[in-house]
């Protein structure tokens, strides 16, 4: 690499650069031609699902050119700068164990390279940031890091290429068949045709449907269409769940670290969301609507990490790093993830936006979550009875970033494809089940490739809805969802897969957005050593039972296993 182009990397790395494998994979964004004329497979998009893909694919011996729009892989988890959402029971099953082999390198990561206290040292189950949010509540920057070194061996066999920073921008189909698309590079323009035997959409607002010209469908459907208890009166594309844009803070006791004061923050803290059923009050506030009950609801905020009385303090739902599991003095305070009700965006949807609308988007996102952390300085109330809390700081290395916030906005909602099978309420929801079955499990799908679970999460959306969250059931991965209706050779690997509106709201989670991915790479790969189609193996009970043998051999799940 040239020392002019070095340069350049660390640049755009926010001088981080944490590992050879994360050094070799930043290489990518300045390859002009692909040493592979045609791979396997093109992934387009490196999220979790785009990641447990192509990992899935490459153990397979498959060739991958894998897609990325920043210079960070792991989607949610790193440039969008969320811990993992995740069930109850995720260290001991409700996930691949590829997921689970992720996720111990990560905590196999912090005992090879951080000084843990000995408490921290001999625990199992590390959880360095100790947030109340998940089991494993860490930084975004060492998720990226191990994903690197996942992907290292395949980098250096040639089996992956990976074009960092490079967006897919057309697509040529012939009949049912995606025969190639072009991936432009964000840093100087330059495009590159890729031609594949399959395509995966992995992107995060499934980018791929509309240019291959999939079918799809976005937003949400009308009780009558979809039959759902919780389903809307009408159907509305454009009704989708806020989006946000997450960032970094720690605190240093006693120092004043205020912003300027931010340029539309005169606009947010004055700011009422327009819901229904109502909001709070001022979204820049430590109440909010509850999400299970929709009354105003009371939070707290202390960045010591002190309690809170009654109410959960927000600093530590996403803390990633507490200082008590470090050796005494290595942090100056803790870190902690903003993902709060507080910098949800509701003022637009990014589907199908132009260049400039989604832009706009993105500054005013950007503008709200400044304005929160200049309000939390300024104007917070704390316990002591004043306002504000001058010490906090953004951090922007934590995040990749120059600009203190994510590398990407995070987003809930997707276009999804018109599948072959729609998970419905009926299927997965625990009133609706009951309703319909008299169950109180999940419906059964004989075409399982995988399983999860997460209550059904929908944050008020640009289209007025507040929250709808409620109790699902621990469910299954039905193999018809992931095949479009009429496309032989593209997949979905993100939250674009045959959901509804409603039941997006537990499929869009960390694990089950791996579980996905990996059931896709899996998928092709099987696909390509029998000589089958993903249809033809859908629809043979022979070839079906095959495939599901296939991938339990390789630690899925297909099935929930609760002891009586």
């Amino acid at each position: 690499m040239k020392r002019r182009q070095f340069n350049k990397l660390l640049t755009l790395s926010s001088g981080i650069v944490t590992s050879a494998s994360s050094l070799y994979s930043f290489d990518r964004v300045y390859q002009q031609e692909i040493s592979t004329p045609e791979p396997d497979v093109v992934v387009a998009g490196a999220g979790l699902g785009g990641c447990a893909a192509a990992w899935a694919l490459l153990r397979k011996g498959m060739t991958v050119v894998l897609t990325e729009e920043t210079h960070w892989i792991g989607g949610q988890m790193t440039s969008q700068g969320v811990p993992p959402d995740e069930h109850q029971w995720i260290e001991t099953m409700g996930a691949p164990k590829s997921y689970r082999i992720f996720r111990d390198a990560i905590r196999s990561y912090y005992r090879a390279n951080y000084p843990l206290s000995e408490d921290a040292k001999q625990r199992q189950n590390l959880n360095p940031g100790n947030g109340a949010v998940s089991r494993l509540c860490h930084e975004p920057r060492v998720a990226q890091t191990v994903l690197s070194d996942f992907m290292t061996p395949y980098l250096s066999n040639g089996k992956l290429q990976i074009l960092l920073k490079h967006r897919v921008i057309q697509a040529e189909s012939s009949h049912d068949r995606v025969e190639s698309v072009v991936v432009e590079n964000l840093l100087n323009g330059e495009k590159i045709n890729l031609s594949a035997k399959f395509f995966v959409d992995a992107t995060e607002l499934g980018d791929l449907l509309p240019l291959t010209g999939t079918e799809y469908v976005n937003g949400s459907e009308s009780k009558k269409e979809s039959q759902e208890l919780h389903g809307g009166e009408v159907a509305n594309p454009q009704n989708v769940q806020a989006f946000t844009m997450c960032f970094a803070m720690d605190y240093i006791d006693g120092a004043n670290l205020i912003i300027d004061k931010p340029e539309q923050y005169d606009f947010w803290k004055n700011y009422v969301p327009e819901l229904t059923p109502p909001w709070s009050g001022k979204l820049l506030d430590l109440n909010y609507s509850n999400p299970k009950t929709l009354q105003p609801k009371a939070l707290g905020f202390d960045p010591r990490g002190n309690a809170t009385g009654a109410n959960l303090n927000l600093w530590n739902y996403r803390r990633i790093v507490d200082p008590a599991n470090f050796e005494p003095g290595f942090y100056q305070g803790g870190i902690s993830i903003v993902n709060w009700p507080q910098n949800d965006y509701m003022l637009g949807n990014l589907i199908g936006a132009s260049t400039s609308d989604f832009n706009n988007h993105l500054k005013r996102a950007k503008q709200l979550s400044l304005s929160l952390f200049y309000w939390l300085q300024t104007s917070a109330p704390r316990p002591d009875g004043g306002l504000g809390w001058p010490g906090l700081r953004l951090r922007g290395d934590i995040m990749g970033s120059d600009d203190g916030m994510a590398l990407y906005p995070y987003i809930r909602e997707s276009r999804r494809i018109k599948a072959r099978f729609t998970v419905k309420e009926e299927h997965v929801g625990a009133e609706n089940r009951l309703m319909v079955s008299g169950e109180k499990t999940a419906a059964h799908f004989s075409d399982s490739v995988g399983i999860g679970y997460y209550h059904i999460d929908l944050h008020p959306s640009c289209a007025g809805d507040n929250y709808i969250d409620f109790a699902s059931l621990p469910f299954q991965i039905p193999l018809g969802a992931l095949l479009p209706e009429r496309m032989e050779n593209l997949l979905p690997a993100n939250k674009n897969i045959g959901t509804t509106h409603i039941t997006n709201g537990c499929y869009r989670l960390h694990p089950v957005e791996w579980s996905i991915g990996e059931a896709v790479g899996l998928l092709i790969a099987y696909s390509l050593q029998k000589k089958l189609t993903p249809q033809g193996i859908y629809s043979t009970e022979t070839h079906l039972a095959d495939f599901q043998s296939y991938i339990r051999k390789e630690g899925i799940e297909t099935e929930w296993h609760f002891d009586n």
